[in-house]
């Protein structure tokens, strides 16, 4: 996150929702059953929680209620009072998926929605199919005694409601099937035809509540956010996940429309930015003036490939002083800073949006590529740039958001003509027919080449002078410079080690040179900061 003066206009009308406070449901995969299953999410902040729904003890010892055993007495209208889903055949124990209103089951005050069967009268059904489950319950008398156990990882597909059990509008009907509900609440077989008392909780037992309860907190200090899922090297376009600093996952977090997605990782991405940005406040405290962080945040690297064979990489990065840095983690104390995976000098480096690839209109391409807005209520990405380096060398770099792409090109630019001014200049050896000669790059003169051994100037000429170059891509370049006094164009070749840093510099420092100039240059040469203005 930027820490260096207020964003532009553009920047600002691209990061909307600061700070966001949000609740919803989404649903996480299991890796072990291989079925997703609903969550509730709370943003704030500082922190994403994941809740899951589970029964609870509200009265006695405990909070949890693990194993409840309860006596159901079948009513001549209405039976047991509930209906039931799943089964061995599967994958899946068998639940109670309704509980209508002052029948059995609700009468005990014991019984919830997402209840698995463990029991029934002492025969164990937990590897029962569903036919099996319904024809014990149906045949097993007047009096039916149950054990159960919350299934806390309920698979969305058993389409349970959520939240407390309410009284059905539809009774289920009496067929077997494991993903339709199958009515208990008829009369069903019993052994005799006196009415029985109805099922009530003893006035000494213990009373229960299906309540959300936290199953996992993710600081958001740090953390990621993104499409790619942790830990493997996929793009998922239908899911997000969260990552904190510790390496702790949300896993990949599925929500029912593409809107949803999108608002959901628009507000986990804003909030994330704003802790980023305390933490570059923070690390500035102990940086001196002159290296200062001025950016940094996660991306993905993307490692070949094209299409559907792209792979990506979390990385983190971070502007600081004159320096571009590539960490595998998060600097969190000035001694990581030494840690990085890789490390630039800002003048020899180059950054680059890639195009934005959307089709039709031009303002609307730009604007949905950056997902600002999506007729069909998502995003789009990854949202792609590059940072060339020497020797023919770069990284290609991806973020969620747009309105990401905008700050770290108007990051990279400011921090670029700052460590230009910073460096004053630069010198680099060459050669040309023989001659080892020095060519220097200095933000006050221009260029100069002089005589390595003799330090003798052979040639100088202004930024302006400058009006043209070709290079044969490996070590040449001819610069073509025109002179005050005749006008004339004079040609200048030479030879480099590395061409590439040597004409990356050039770039920066004319760039440089240009803003110093006219300060709006800037924000003039952001593509992906135009594009989120005009939008």
């Amino acid at each position: 996150m930027s820490a260096e003066g207020p964003p532009p206009p553009a920047a600002r009308r691209g990061r909307p929702g600061r700070l966001q406070t949000k609740t919803g449901v989404a649903s996480v995969h299991s890796e072990g059953s291989g079925h997703a299953y609903d969550v509730r999410l709370k943003l704030t902040k500082e922190v994403l929680t994941i809740q899951k729904q589970d029964v609870i003890c509200a009265s006695g010892s405990g909070l949890r209620a693990n194993h409840r055993t309860v006596t159901l007495r079948r009513q001549p209208v209405g039976g047991l009072g509930l209906s039931i889903k799943g089964g061995v055949e599967h994958g899946v124990p068998v639940v109670i998926s309704k509980i209508f209103r002052d029948l059995a089951a609700d009468q005990t005050g014991m019984l919830f929605v997402g209840d698995a069967l463990l029991q029934v009268n002492g025969i164990n059904v937990e590897s029962a199919t569903h036919k099996e489950v319904v024809h014990l319950l149906k045949n097993a008398g007047d009096e039916v005694t149950i054990t159960v156990e919350y299934l806390r990882e309920a698979p969305s597909f058993l389409k349970l409601p959520l939240g407390s059990p309410g009284p059905s509008s539809q009774p289920g009907s009496g067929a077997s099937s494991p993903l339709f509900d199958s009515g208990l609440h008829l009369n069903g077989a019993s052994s005799n035809t006196a009415p029985s008392s109805p099922s009530s909780p003893v006035a000494n037992e213990p009373k229960y509540e299906k309540r959300w309860l936290d199953a996992l907190s993710l600081p958001l200090s740090m953390a990621r956010v993104s499409r790619c899922r942790a830990g493997a090297d996929t793009f998922r376009s239908g899911a997000i996940q969260v990552q904190a600093l510790d390496g702790v996952s949300s896993g990949p977090l599925q929500f029912h429309t593409a809107q949803e997605r999108a608002d959901w990782l628009r507000a986990v991405s804003a909030n994330i930015s704003d802790l980023m940005l305390q933490n570059v406040k923070m690390a500035n405290k102990c940086c001196s003036p002159c290296d200062q962080v001025v950016h940094m945040g996660w991306v993905s690297e993307r490692l070949g490939g094209a299409g559907s064979s792209q792979t990506f990489r979390p990385r983190f990065l971070a502007l600081k002083g004159s320096s571009f840095y590539v960490f595998v983690s998060p600097p969190v104390s000035t001694l990581d800073w030494v840690q990085a995976e890789k490390t630039y000098h800002l003048c020899e480096v180059l950054f680059k949006v890639h195009k934005l690839w959307l089709p039709d209109d031009c303002c609307a391409q730009a604007s949905l590529s950056l997902g600002l807005q999506d007729p069909d209520g998502g995003d789009h990405g990854p949202f792609c740039f590059s940072v060339l380096v020497g020797h023919g060398g770069g990284h290609v770099f991806s973020v969620e958001l747009g309105n990401e792409l905008a700050a770290w090109e108007l990051s990279f630019q400011r921090a670029t003509f700052r460590a230009v001014q910073r460096t004053g200049s630069k010198t680099y050896p060459c050669s040309w027919q023989g001659a080892t000669l020095c060519f220097t790059v200095d933000f006050a003169l221009g260029f100069t080449c002089f005589d390595s051994k003799t330090k003798g100037v052979l040639w100088r000429f202004k930024f302006s002078q400058l009006k043209g170059s070709s290079d044969d891509g490996k070590a040449r370049v001819k610069l073509l410079f025109q002179s005050l006094d005749t006008k004339q164009i004079e040609m200048k070749e030479l030879e480099f080690q590395d061409l590439t840093a040597v004409l990356h510099c050039i770039h920066s420092f004319m760039a440089a040179r240009v803003a110093s100039v006219d300060p709006a240059f800037v924000h003039s040469q952001s593509i992906a900061g135009r594009h989120v203005c005009s939008s």
